[in-house]
């Protein structure tokens, strides 16, 4: 495992994301309804990761995201 690879490092991996997934929001629209919180809409530029301050789901959104 690479330390400086935004996707592996840290507690959780982060989900990868592309430019149709924008707006990010979590909980993404494919979660179980037991495992929803109040949606929040995350700031995420190209090559950044964002992290959602309820669940602590980490998303990563690559520089050159199709």
């Amino acid at each position: 495992m690479n330390p400086s690879d935004p996707i592996a490092s840290g507690p959780a991996p982060a989900q990868q994301i592309r430019q149709a997934d924008l707006p990010l929001h979590c909980p993404p629209d494919d979660s179980e309804l037991w495992n929803q919180h109040p949606r929040v809409y995350l700031p995420i530029n190209p090559g950044e990761t964002a992290l959602c301050p309820y669940c602590g789901n980490r998303f990563f959104l690559p520089d050159n995201a199709a």
